[in-house]
């Protein structure tokens, strides 16, 4: 397969994980929560991406009436910027839908960001957890950055690595995870007093 066509793929997968995430999203379900545990981490960037979303609405309306004497362009343009629009609501939608989640069944904390990041860390594998909130993030080998408005909240150290698979399928090995969530404190309670243990 070249690298053209495994691009594509993955974009195309990409969008149309977007989509379902808009779908979820409108019929408020969340998507791989099971019986565990959710840590939402949308709260506070809806507004920026609504801000966003409501730009691009007015540069669609102020574009269509502008490109009226070209129909054909007129229709590329459009189709184009709608098309921006359903992309932003959908990618505020797959962070709704799409929380981290503390498995108690699996032994797993499964952390995501919308649906470019997906990644299941073994309970066993947690050395430490901690509230740290970063507001700049430099790009380290063994270090994942997961995160929000630019900004994480709780920071992970595990005793040994696991694998993030990139957004183009690249691996790379983990041992520090940081990551953002609305309510840190409650997710670093959950972790430090082992109610995440797997049932006996």
């Amino acid at each position: 397969m070249t690298d053209g066509v495994r691009v594509g793929r993955v974009i195309v997968r990409h969008e149309l994980r977007l989509m379902v995430s808009l779908v979820l999203w409108l019929a408020r379900r969340t998507h791989g929560v099971g019986g565990g545990a959710a840590f939402g981490y949308a709260r506070g960037h809806g507004a920026v991406m609504f801000g966003f979303a409501f730009v691009c609405v007015v540069e669609t309306v102020v574009l269509s009436v502008l490109l009226l004497d070209w129909p054909t362009v007129h229709a590329v343009v459009l189709f184009l910027d709608v098309y921006t629009v359903v992309i932003v609501v959908g990618l505020h939608a797959a962070d709704v839908v799409r929380p981290h989640v503390l498995d108690p069944d699996s032994g797993t904390l499964r952390i995501r960001r919308a649906v470019h990041v997906d990644l299941r860390i073994p309970l066993e594998r947690i050395a430490s957890v901690r509230r740290e909130l970063r507001m700049s993030h430099e790009r380290a080998d063994g270090e994942l950055n997961v995160e929000v408005g630019s900004q994480t909240t709780v920071t992970l150290e595990l005793t040994e690595p696991v694998t993030h698979v990139t957004f183009f399928g690249r691996p790379r090995e983990v041992r520090i995870v940081r990551l953002h969530a609305d309510e840190p404190d409650a997710l670093v309670r959950a972790l430090a007093a082992g109610r995440w243990a797997p049932q006996t």
